[in-house]
């Protein structure tokens, strides 16, 4: 069973390119399910249905990744999930079809590129912070985050695994600056799955 997902972000954006896209692969109109909601929200109550929906041996199809996702990590911890179901995924415009040798293949290079981003933004994230300490940047003002560590804490808040705290002592800023950088509107909306570990970087 093909079982499609849209997504726009405000009611006044037309979701006919996606709804269309859908049918003319294949999806009956009954199983398109559309939100009106940002990407970076963790509350989307179709695409939450489309999730209880979906059995083994069915497709999940959507127009493009960004309309799943929140991010490319929580992507790829959706990619694993739906692998674990027995659930396929078919990205038309990307050429994303699990189906084939070649879909799963490609879908399974965002565990690549999301290892190697959140790497890269650690390293950089701590050769700022030991630039600043050596140049005797200690105390005063706290500096406000740069853009990837903006996206970095952006991250580390939605998925829930860290306190609001913990994120702002790794990218030494302050809670009321952290809060400042991220996304009013996810504000209060994010999983509750309790602190973890920092990452082994943090400590740099």
């Amino acid at each position: 069973m093909l079982i499609g997902y849209a997504r726009v972000s405000t009611p006044d954006q037309n979701p006919d390119h996606q709804t269309d896209a859908l049918r003319a692969a294949g999806v009956a109109e009954r199983d398109i399910h559309l939100d009106i909601a940002s990407g970076a929200k963790s509350s989307r109550p179709r695409f939450d249905l489309v999730m209880q929906l979906l059995r083994e041996g069915d497709t999940l199809v959507v127009t493009r990744l960004d309309r799943l996702g929140r991010s490319l990590q929580h992507l790829v911890n959706l990619g694993a999930e739906l692998r674990d179901r027995g659930v396929g995924l078919h990205v038309i415009e990307q050429g994303i079809n699990t189906a084939t040798a070649e879909g799963r293949a490609m879908f399974g290079m965002l565990a690549v590129l999301a290892e190697y981003q959140r790497e890269l933004i650690l390293a950089n994230t701590a050769d700022g912070l030991a630039a600043a300490r050596a140049r005797g940047r200690v105390g005063g003002r706290r500096p406000k985050l740069t853009a990837d560590q903006a996206k970095l804490a952006q991250r580390l808040y939605d998925e829930g695994g860290h306190t609001v705290a913990q994120i702002a002592d790794m990218l030494g800023v302050k809670r009321g600056t952290l809060y400042g950088h991220l996304d009013k509107a996810s504000v209060g909306t994010r999983p509750r799955s309790g602190p973890t570990e920092l990452p082994a970087a943090a400590s740099a």
